[in-house]
């Protein structure tokens, strides 16, 4: 069977993407995930990019990685210069990683506009960079940048620039599609052009930006590539690079290709979710494999089929990636839908009272505005309360909430609430900015000295929708919010007049649904 190697450069190339950044303690707890679900290299960045990159390399020899090999990024030695004694060969050498990566230029344009020197002395660079570094005892890739435009430019020359990476003793070498603009017939006819028999492994790393770089990575491997390069969900400069969240599950379970991440792909949906949250994203629902709606049903007749042959419907079993199947509830549900939620609580059947019971309830629900398509766990509460199955973890007197402001002051709101709690009374109080968060810290405030853990659940989405936009500032709104512990994620949904009350519906029910499923279980 071919192994192919999985090469992660979320931590250098997905950092580049708009609006990414981690701490040097974020980076180094991403490492630590993308160990466990064991990629082979992990790129942890340009030495002397900045003083956080250097340290990154002296700390992350304490986390002792069990199975990836950290890697430090550089490029090939000035023009006119030796590798022994080029700044950006040095620091590939300080960063101490037994594994290292080498960019060089392959365009001609490149060679000619960039670096501005002559082709002879491009293969110079590219061979003496890489010599010194195999003398030094490191495992060394090389990147040819902007390789498939390049080849397409002056093939003879991008092949001589392989053969010189080859002879001065590259372990490997990473085809890149730079600027994203190759098609996957492309891949496949440039890489079975190359005279692969004598030439070191090739590997391929290409961006996104015409759709097609997951399609790319496995046209690469189809046509002879043993290392596949990317970033989780698919981040990177300008549309990004190709996601390892469906890159990897691709090739272990549809090309049947060995990899040690292979056997390790459960992890995969927490790790996408991971990633996202320490970089405070929202994760994308419709993501394939990882995604939240990657393996969920709304139409009741799919439903149907499902209960019958689940294989039908889905391409894989979610499991299998670390994800789960979502039947949504909507005006298309059926008695098969509600039938599938109360399967973690019993068995039930289509003739059952309490299926023509929960329908009833759901579709008077939706008369008055509420949506639990993207809301389940706020029916979970309704179906645990038909069941007398439900724990109530507050009862509320009232709450209060203040906004003032002052001249140029930022505004302000003050928040009070009175709960019972346990057969207790308490307050809760909070001052922030606005008054949902208000009321979601007074919350907190009176319950965690009874439930510390609530203190995990972070609210990571919040959505408001105007239902009945012609009653302008009277018209009904409906509040979606999404919650997550790190390990779980779940939505409910508030419906009223008054977007406070709406909002604390649904903060309610978060909170509601993580006592009754993970504290009481």
């Amino acid at each position: 069977m071919k192994r192919i190697t999985i090469y992660d450069t979320t931590l250098r190339d997905g950092m580049q993407g708009s609006n990414i950044t981690y701490t040097l303690k974020e980076k180094i707890l991403i490492a630590i995930k993308l160990d466990e679900l064991e990629i082979d290299y992990i790129e942890g960045g340009f030495p002397l990019a900045n003083e956080k990159e250097t340290e990154f390399f002296k700390q992350i020899k304490r986390a002792k990685l069990h199975h990836a090999r950290v890697v430090a990024f550089g490029s090939t030695r000035k023009p006119k210069a030796k590798a022994k004694s080029d700044p950006q060969v040095q620091a590939l050498l300080q960063a101490e990683t037994p594994t290292v990566i080498v960019v060089g230029k392959t365009w001609k344009e490149h060679v000619k506009y960039v670096l501005r020197t002559s082709y002879a002395e491009n293969l110079e660079m590219i061979y003496d960079s890489i010599a010194t570094l195999k003398a030094e005892g490191r495992e060394v890739f090389f990147d040819p940048e902007h390789f498939f435009d390049g080849y397409k430019d002056d093939p003879e020359y991008s092949v001589q620039v392989l053969r010189t990476a080859s002879e001065a003793g590259a372990d490997v070498m990473v085809l890149c599609d730079t600027n994203g603009g190759t098609l996957p017939s492309e891949v496949t006819r440039i890489m079975t052009e190359l005279p692969q028999k004598e030439l070191k492994p090739l590997g391929a790393h290409f961006h996104n930006d015409s759709g097609t770089a997951v399609a790319n990575s496995l046209a690469a491997i189809e046509a002879g590539a043993v290392q596949i390069q990317g970033t989780v969900n698919g981040w990177g400069e300008r549309t990004g690079n190709a996601n390892l969240c469906v890159l990897v599950p691709n090739i272990c379970l549809k090309m049947n290709y060995g990899a040690n991440a292979c056997k390790n792909l459960k992890h995969l949906t927490n790790l996408s979710r991971f990633v996202a949250e320490t970089a405070n994203i929202i994760p994308d629902r419709r993501m394939p494999y990882v995604g939240e709606t990657a393996f969920s049903h709304k139409a009741g007749q799919h439903v149907d089929v499902l209960n019958k042959a689940a294989h039908l419907m889905e391409h894989i079993d979610g499991s299998l990636v670390g994800n789960e199947r979502r039947i949504l509830l909507s005006e298309l549900a059926g008695k098969s839908t509600i039938v599938r939620k109360l399967e973690k609580y019993g068995e039930f059947d289509k003739g059952s009272p309490i299926v023509k019971e929960l329908i009833t309830q759901l579709k008077n629900a939706e008369n008055e505005g509420f949506e639990y398509e993207a809301a389940e766990a706020s029916f979970d509460l309704i179906i645990r309360k038909t069941l007398h199955k439900y724990t109530p973890l507050l009862e509320l007197n009232n709450y209060h909430l203040e906004s003032y402001k002052t001249g140029d002051t930022p505004a302000k709101t003050v928040g009070r609430l009175f709960l019972k709690v346990n057969g207790k009374e308490v307050m809760g109080a909070a001052v922030c900015v606005g008054p949902v968060e208000t009321l979601d810290k007074a919350i907190r405030d009176a319950l965690m000295p009874f439930h510390p853990s609530l203190e995990d659940i972070k609210l990571t989405d919040y959505r408001v929708r105007v239902l009945n936009p012609e009653s302008a500032t009277e018209a009904k709104v409906r509040v979606f919010i999404t919650s997550s512990d790190g390990k779980h994620s779940w939505n409910t949904v508030g419906v009223s007049r008054n977007i406070v009350e709406a909002s604390w519906q649904a903060l309610v029910d978060s909170m509601e649904y993580y006592y009754n499923n993970y504290i009481l279980k």
